[in-house]
């Protein structure tokens, strides 16, 4: 008995595939299933709520945070998942999910991360190249679109911050073996199509997480040299890809500076890599 969590805003195009994954070999009642629709422009209510099931809470302002607490504040159940409306799992893999949570000591499980970097120009391959061999984002719980969290988990917590970084608050609670990454689940994430592209994205993944450091919250610190200690030491044959690696996040540096510094920080989001089922 699981209650799923989609935070979803403008997501017709790609909700549909989560949807039917989730739910194409569940048993009657065994997912309870709530999509928060934000600020939502195009038809993303509409979709869900055309699949038998599937609550839809529907919230006038766009905001991750905002949604995750609707729809928490409308689920019953728990374990708790906490979904992205572009990752698709299957029946089962939320089922394997779950089951880790059973697991002495384990409050939080999540997949395995198989980026997609098919057809996508050489700046953006060689940035993965890089950033895919980051231990943070081995042992960390963010960058998957899926976190499934316990009872006892949940219960660390009263609600999610208005803080952009939903993913590195919920890392922040648990420790290295209260969590778990579950091998044999993996969560496709598509990366963006072009530099420009993922520039924005992590302009925004930097000013999120820098607003969450700077609320008070104990999160993990940023590793500045990771990337050269832990990878391009390693293996040298990295070094072209390490040095647009570094040209591309001071580059996202300098915009999530500048979204702090005026205020803009909001929760937005790569739209070249939502493609429609």
């Amino acid at each position: 008995m699981v209650s799923v969590v989609i935070a979803a805003h403008n997501e017709a195009a790609v909700l549909p595939r989560c949807l039917a994954a989730l739910l194409r070999d569940a048993r009657p009642d065994e997912f309870e299933v709530i999509v928060a629709a934000n600020g939502c422009t195009d038809g993303t209510a509409a979709v869900a709520r055309a699949v038998p099931g599937v609550r839809v809470v529907e919230l006038a302002e766009a905001g991750k945070a905002k949604a995750l607490n609707a729809g928490d504040a409308e689920a019953v159940r728990l374990p708790r998942l906490y979904l992205d409306a572009d990752i698709v799992l299957d029946t089962a893999a939320v089922r394997t999910l779950a089951a880790a949570l059973d697991a002495p000591g384990v409050l939080v499980a999540v997949p395995r991360r198989d980026l997609d970097t098919t057809g996508r120009p050489w700046p953006v391959r060689a940035y993965y190249r890089i950033h895919s061999r980051l231990p943070a984002l081995h042992n960390g719980l963010y960058g998957r679109g899926a976190i499934a969290v316990s009872a006892a988990g949940r219960a660390r917590f009263a609600e999610f911050p208005t803080a952009t970084a939903d993913d590195l608050f919920l890392d922040s609670l648990f420790g290295p073996d209260e969590r778990v990454q579950v091998e044999s689940v993996g969560a496709v994430v598509a990366t963006p199509l072009r530099t420009a592209d993922l520039v924005r994205r992590l302009g925004r993944v930097r000013a999120g997480n820098a607003a969450m450091r700077a609320s008070g919250s104990t999160v993990r610190r940023a590793d500045r040299w990771s990337w050269l200690r832990d990878v391009v030491v390693r293996r040298p044959a990295l070094i072209p890809h390490a040095v647009c690696y570094v040209a591309l996040t001071a580059t996202a540096a300098l915009l999530g500076r500048r979204a702090r510094r005026d205020g803009t920080v909001r929760w937005d989001r790569d739209d070249s890599s939502r493609t429609p089922a």
